[in-house]
């Protein structure tokens, strides 16, 4: 099969590379969307992978054409396999895996420690991960294991199914903080995760919703979601302190999403957040990040709750984030696609790196189509 492969950092090739083997209770995946995340940059090209040959990629979706041993039916029976695919270990593939187009949650966790027995698994103690423990998306085939997949309803493309794992991060840090429709809710960033955050909370009805951005095309993707021009602040051009003073009637946010990963984002929550209010820190840190002592002390004298979140829930059960998310883009009731901007092919992903490495083009989310 092709695939991108890591073998340094810096150093990613398009190469031939062996269909992977599949272990007992996994499932060849034929990928046909992956998204390119922005933790996938600094992977790639600055601060490098566990290990090498490594191929990235965890933003991904396709269809299952080999199924392994000992694979169990998470999924009802789907359609007929389709021409192509083929069965492994005498395994006939009537667990319903075979044939089916699937979504792919990429952490797989333990299963033996404290938060697995939990079943919250995003907080493994000793977890893989594919596309950064172990090979990932950027290639023909993928080896996932069976109880990592989640079945696509009829009408979600394979770039929705892509984006579930970015979208379900995002519903994971709103649906930690849980505001409430009167809620004051500031979101201060607005990357891919910030976006899809500010898509979610329209979504579950929350009205008075701020956004703080420092781009122009990232104004156009707020005023597209119904947020009011009002209701965005440009952090180049103006005083965010006033401005989230002047909408909250000097009182501040009830909930403050910090999505950048930056010690001066996460001080001006502190200092932004209402008295009792709620910071949830959402943007992975590109540096070290210094606590003052003045800020420690707002967060003392306002009894400020500071929640971190990372990664999402995926428990094959209904009240998960992955199927929080698949209920609301099976029935339409967010478009995912719209945060779109490039669509490389196969041979063309490592453009698509580029333009997020080198910031030469506005970019919102980069999907690869195969």
């Amino acid at each position: 099969m092709r695939a991108w492969v890591l073998h340094g950092i810096g150093d990613i090739r398009l190469e031939t590379a062996g269909e992977p083997e599949l272990a007992e209770g996994e499932v060849l995946v034929k990928v046909k969307a992956a998204g390119i995340c922005g933790s996938d940059i600094p992977r790639i090209y600055k601060t490098g992978a566990y290990s090498y040959p490594l191929i990235p990629g965890h933003e991904f979706s396709g269809v299952v054409t080999a199924v392994g041993g000992r694979v169990n039916g998470q999924n009802p029976a789907g359609p007929a396999a389709p021409a192509g695919a083929k069965e492994i270990s005498g395994i006939d593939g009537s667990e319903g895996w075979l044939g089916q187009r699937v979504g792919v949650f990429p952490l797989i966790p333990c299963g033996k420690c404290m938060p697995c027995r939990k079943k919250q698994y995003e907080m493994c103690r000793s977890y893989s991960y594919l596309g950064s423990r172990r090979d990932g998306g950027f290639a023909e085939y993928v080896a996932v294991p069976s109880k990592n997949l989640i079945r696509l309803p009829d009408g979600v493309s394979f770039e929705a199914a892509a984006m579930l794992e970015p979208m379900a991060v995002a519903v994971h840090a709103m649906r930690g903080m849980m505001p409430a429709p009167s809620d004051r809710v500031v979101v201060c960033g607005l990357g891919t995760i910030g976006l899809l955050l500010v898509m979610f909370l329209r979504e579950a009805g929350i009205d008075k919703i701020l956004v703080i951005g420092n781009k122009d095309f990232q104004k156009q993707m707020v005023l597209k979601m119904g947020v009011g021009e009002d209701s965005y602040c440009d952090s180049r051009e103006m005083d965010v302190r006033k401005w989230v003073a002047g909408h909250t009637d000097g009182m501040g946010a009830d909930v403050f999403f910090e999505c950048v990963g930056k010690t001066d984002t996460y001080s001006l929550g502190v200092e932004l957040a209402a008295p009792s209010g709620r910071i949830c820190l959402v943007g992975n840190p590109g540096s070290d990040m210094e606590l003052e002592k003045q800020v420690y002390w707002k967060i003392l004298r306002n009894q400020l709750v500071v929640k971190g979140t990372w990664n999402s829930s995926f428990t094959h059960e209904a009240r998960d984030d992955w199927h929080y998310v698949m209920e609301r883009i099976s029935g339409n009731r967010v478009v995912p696609e719209e945060l779109i901007s490039h669509r490389p092919g196969f041979e063309e992903l490592e453009k698509g790196l580029c333009v997020m490495r080198d910031k030469t083009e506005d970019y919102v989310k980069v999907m690869g189509v195969f």
